[in-house]
């Protein structure tokens, strides 16, 4: 074996460990004792496109049993007697990926099954309530097929908001409890909204990290991404201030947002104002500001969640995503409901179109600039968004990552290895070695050439459970169906 692999007293003391097979016993001829409670699933042939730095490993076989990987070795390497055996040849294996920004989960007919077939094994809920808890509850208990979750605070924002169903808060006291009331209900994090200014937000910061929890969301209109960064946010969504951040004119353009009226009845308008003003600024971004801004995240550990499927959508025509076959696997009100959500955000005229998709692929090329500079980079769909589709957009926003400039490897790391690294797993956790969970998607092609190629999926494995192609097909029927039940409102907004 090399010096990746798995060795023959290791498997066995893997298998030993999780009672998967009798290390008692002697080898039986091509395989090892198996006992029966333990489901051994075996993947021959693959190549195996890990996120660790290990090199690509090829005619590989894979061995998972027990929600964990239990050996990676050569063709030759000894199966259990009694274990579910895939011959591959020619698939690459990949780890499971999250999508770190995304809602609607306790739509769990809809949302887990589309994540699981697409390889998605875990999710960032971003708008946290009581029933994503109880969700998460059953899931862990096993009552419920579905990826693992990551729930943050109800949206905190103030004295003002563009978001209908925002926690609002109008004083320091308010933010601070709005702060308490998220860790006792649960919440993993606590999600903060643009309209808080400087005194509203470091009073949620300081009772974040007098709480021990961290605090995460959109850029704040009045606040700058330093200053933010230095509080302690821990990520930044949808590349919101990034442009003001970077531009020689930022202290200009806070100015000017600092002196725009905003009329309580028609918040929107103001914030939209606001986008505008930071489409104005790429006019004047500055490289060495980028690197300034990049250095700074880096140190204070903030990372970024471009949401860059979002962002396209809400660049670009109303009717440029309104065909999407996809639409089949949603309740048939979302396809009045996007449309709608879109009209007072997305360009009309072709001068405006024009300028929106310039700034989308400025906004690309900051992104990547700044992973180069070593921001992280977490990947988020924004997932509930008009023609964000839950699972399938995971894949979307790996392409636009690799457009930013990111590598596939990259790419897959922002969707694996580095989410692991984020959210404080152990290490190692998001990768493909020995122990780690067993989170793999199988697809045709080599994603390392084209990243597309994770769109290709033969099969998925996670929780214990083998996700076939017949399987996928199956599900995707079942979405369909259930698509056409009575459902709750759906999360307004993009957030």
């Amino acid at each position: 074996m090399s010096e990746t692999g798995t060795g023959r007293r290791e498997f066995l003391g893997w298998l030993s460990g999780i009672g998967a097979a009798a290390v008692a016993g002697s080898w039986l001829g091509a395989g090892v004792a198996a006992a029966d409670s333990v489901a051994v699933t075996v993947l021959r042939g693959v190549t195996v496109v890990d996120t660790s730095g290990v090199p690509v490993r090829r005619n590989a076989t894979m061995v998972l049993g027990a929600d964990r990987i239990l050996a990676v070795g050569g063709w030759d390497l000894p199966v259990p007697v009694g274990a579910r055996v895939f011959d591959l040849p020619g698939k690459y294996v990949i780890p499971g990926l999250w999508d770190m920004h995304m809602h609607g989960a306790y739509f769990e007919k809809i949302t887990l099954p589309l994540c699981l077939v697409n390889g998605v094994v875990g999710l960032r809920e971003m708008w946290g309530f009581p029933q994503h808890h109880d969700l998460r509850r059953r899931i862990e208990a096993g009552e419920v097929f579905g990826p693992r979750l990551v729930i943050g605070s109800v949206i905190i924002d103030g004295p003002d908001s563009v978001l209908p169903g925002a926690l609002i808060v109008r004083t320091p006291g308010e933010a601070r409890a709005a702060v308490r009331a998220a860790v006792e209900g649960g919440a993993d994090f606590v999600k903060v909204y643009p309209f808080l200014g400087r005194e509203l937000l470091r009073a949620v910061a300081d009772e974040c990290r007098v709480l021990g929890i961290s605090f995460a969301g959109h850029a704040s209109d009045h606040v700058s991404m330093a200053e933010s960064s230095a509080l302690g946010q821990r990520t930044f969504e949808h590349m919101f201030g990034l442009s003001l951040a970077t531009s020689t004119r930022e202290a200009e353009f806070r100015r000017r947002i600092a002196g725009m009226p905003l009329d309580p009845a028609d918040s929107f308008a103001w914030f939209k104002a606001v986008r505008e003003i930071e489409r104005e600024a790429v006019a004047s971004h500055s490289p060495v500001k980028a690197r300034v801004l990049a250095e700074l995240l880096r140190r204070n550990g903030s990372w970024q969640s471009p949401t860059l499927r979002a962002m396209l959508v809400y660049s670009s025509p109303a009717e440029e995503f309104a065909s999407d076959p996809r639409m089949k696997y949603l309740p048939p009100f979302y396809q009045e409901y996007w449309a709608n959500s879109l009209k007072r955000w997305v360009p009309v005229t072709a001068e405006e179109v024009r300028r929106q998709r310039e700034y989308f692929a400025a906004r690309l090329r900051m992104v990547g600039a700044q992973h180069r500079y070593g921001v992280g980079t977490l990947l988020g769909t924004d997932s509930g968004n008009p023609y964000v589709f839950p699972g399938f957009s995971v894949h979307e926003e790996l392409e636009l990552l690799v457009r930013a400039g990111l590598t596939p490897l990259e790419a897959l790391r922002a969707g694996s290895r580095d989410v692991a690294r984020f959210l404080g797993m152990p290490v190692g956790a998001g990768t493909l070695g020995v122990g780690q969970r067993a989170d793999v998607v199988v697809v045709e092609g080599d994603p390392l050439v084209d990243i597309r190629n994770t769109q290709r999926i033969c099969l998925v494995v996670t929780r214990g459970r083998v996700i076939t192609a017949a399987d996928r097909v199956r599900m995707l029927a079942e979405v369909e169906k259930a698509a056409l039940e009575p459902l709750g409102a759906a999360v307004a907004g993009c957030c």
